[in-house]
């Protein structure tokens, strides 16, 4: 291998070698990337808050996991600052598992075909357990005898 130098007999150093883009497909700038990254680390940060201040409500205070009943959860979703609470906890775990394994798709899955059917999984299973438990939050009816 031998070295390039320029007219005044300094070295060049090449640009590093890039990613060839993928074939047929014409490469967009775009921010998302970034914008994932950023998301998680803030949705992990208001995770914490949001799941350790349940696990103490609900485990700790007031004599534990022995009080949590019907009526406990009927009294506690009679305030929408809990149903607002359990619905941004659902939300920002869901997103926030979503993109993670979104990130472990990207990296490990070699063909297209199956980056893209794997993703489409994840998308589906996510918009269903984000329906699901969001339904579950608002239609909750404390009224109901057990």
């Amino acid at each position: 291998m031998t070295a390039t130098v320029d007219g005044a007999g300094r070295p060049v150093i090449e640009a590093p070698r890039s990613r060839a883009p993928r074939p047929g497909r014409a490469r967009a700038r775009s921010n998302f990337e970034l914008y994932a990254w950023v998301f998680m680390r803030v949705s992990g940060l208001a995770l914490i808050v949001l799941v350790f201040g349940h696990l103490f409500i609900m485990n700790v205070l007031d004599g534990g996991v022995q009080r949590i009943n019907w009526g406990f959860v009927a009294g506690r979703y009679a305030s929408p600052f809990w149903r607002l609470w359990d619905l941004t906890m659902l939300l920002l775990a869901e997103l926030h598992g979503t993109n993670g394994l979104r990130t472990v798709i990207n990296d490990y899955a070699e063909r297209p075909q199956s980056r893209f059917w794997l993703k489409m999984m994840l998308y589906t299973s996510a918009f269903l357990v984000v329906t699901l438990g969001t339904l579950v939050i608002f239609t909750f009816d404390p009224n109901i005898s057990g």
